[in-house]
């Protein structure tokens, strides 16, 4: 687990990074993802477990038994009779068992099995880079709302003091300045009031967010160790280096390509399950009783008479299944299933490509939004600064500079809503292509 960046008296801090892998590995909805694995690794253990001896019973007796004497019968002939006055120690076991000589069933089940596997740890994968996303986006969510809680509480600073000295210039008889303005400044005092609300209540929501994605305690207090929202400084690669990326690493395809694997070895199964299956039948069965034969106690422990046995039985049976259209028609599901991913395969990657191809465009038109607004900010800056020369030196012109500065805040929101956006759509680039943030990070 990644933790902290710093923790001072329950200050955390993080960079966008080691937030990110903090939050996934105290997610539990990843966590409960990840434990579905455990369960198909045991199917493909219990299926090794069931090719040897599948079927083996095994019956054991202990107890007394009596004992033999001899005896002539009527025909006059010397027999072997029960003796209970002479009672002795008796044991039997008896086992059974049955072992299928089908290998390849056995090999084609594991490879459906493992190919399944496989396409679950391709869903984790998929699974991830779509909560990557999402955690960048708060990362960035909370830097614009700090950004915004900033600028919000800045122009409220200026609006008051442009007030009070307004206010002042009134009672002085200023005749510069004259109760129209300071009625139209008034009137604007609602909306910077209004704008710092709403960064106040952004920042509680995403901070929320953060909080619970990071399973947080009471104490704990969030910070991230970028102070300013700034774009992110990672390469762009070129439209056909992304191409090839997505082909390469999405987990998307490689999920398709073990589905493919997956269904191809399930129909395959389904169709050996048509021909007869052979198999081994055994049995054995030894009974030993030391109760004796009335003149000598027996001490050969392979000693056969109407008490001790030995026997055994092997042979090769032939097992013909009758329920024959049950099985055709689970063939013919398998086959029908493997056929349609089969067309699914012929455009998925085409698809996943051209999804890549056009978040590059979302990403390119995000930086041009973000570096035009760059642009007009500094154009905005240095009107603002004109209009408040001008007003230095005729206070008249409190509508010019109130104005100018209505401008360029605007655009300051605009601008961080645009950094903001650029690196959202920078982060669903990475998460089509297939990548993770750090593996990312270490290519480029």
């Amino acid at each position: 687990m990644v933790c902290a960046g710093l923790a001072v008296a329950g200050e955390i801090r993080y960079d966008c990074l080691r937030f990110v892998e903090a939050a996934l590995a105290s997610d539990p909805t990843i966590a409960e993802a990840r434990y579905g694995t455990v369960e198909k690794r045991e199917k493909i253990e219990a299926l090794k477990a069931d090719v040897i001896l599948p079927t083996l019973n095994v019956a054991m007796m202990v107890g007394p038994a009596p004992g033999l004497k001899e005896s002539v019968d009527s025909w006059g002939d010397t027999v072997d009779v029960y003796d209970f006055s002479r009672m002795g120690p008796f044991w039997g076991v008896q086992a059974k068992f049955v072992q299928p000589l089908n290998l390849g069933q056995y090999r084609t089940g594991k490879r459906a099995l493992e190919a399944d596997l496989q396409q679950k740890t391709f869903s984790i994968e998929n699974q991830l880079l779509r909560k990557e996303v999402e955690l960048q986006t708060y990362y960035y969510n909370y830097l614009l709302a700090l950004e915004m809680k900033r600028l919000a509480e800045d122009a409220k600073r200026q609006v008051d003091k442009a007030y009070d000295q307004m206010e002042e210039a009134l009672d002085d008889d200023d005749p510069n300045v004259t109760q129209m303005d300071f009625l139209n400044l008034k009137a604007k005092m609602h909306t910077v009031k209004e704008g710092v609300t709403e960064a106040d209540l952004g920042m509680k929501r995403v901070l929320l967010a953060i909080r619970f994605s990071l399973n947080l305690q009471e104490g704990d207090v969030f910070v991230s160790e970028d102070t300013v929202l700034a774009p992110r400084t990672e390469k762009l690669p070129p439209l056909d280096e992304i191409r090839l990326m997505t082909l390469q690493s999405n987990p998307e395809l490689k999920q398709l390509s073990a589905g493919l694997i997956a269904k191809r070895n399930k129909m395959d199964l389904a169709e050996a399950k048509l021909a007869p299956e052979f198999f081994v039948m055994g049995e054995f069965e030894y009974v030993k009783s030391w109760a004796g034969n009335r003149s000598v106690l027996q001490k050969n422990a392979f000693a056969e008479d109407a008490v001790n046995k030995l026997s055994g039985v092997i042979g090769i049976g032939l097992r013909y299944r009758l329920n024959f259209w049950k099985y055709w028609s689970d063939f013919r599901s398998a086959r029908i299933e493997y056929r349609g991913l089969k067309m699914k395969e012929a455009y998925a990657a085409e698809g996943l490509m051209a999804k890549a191809e056009e978040q590059y465009y979302q990403v390119v038109a995000a930086r041009e939004k973000m570096d035009a607004l760059k642009e007009s900010l500094k154009a905005s800056e240095a009107i603002l600064k004109g209009a408040a020369m001008q007003y230095d030196l005729d206070k008249s012109k409190t509508g010019e500079l109130v104005s100018a500065y209505t401008q360029n805040v605007n655009l300051q929101k605009d601008y961080l809503f645009a950094v903001c956006k650029y690196n959202v759509e920078f982060a669903e680039l990475i998460a089509r292509m297939g990548w993770t943030l750090k593996d990312y990070r270490s290519r480029y």
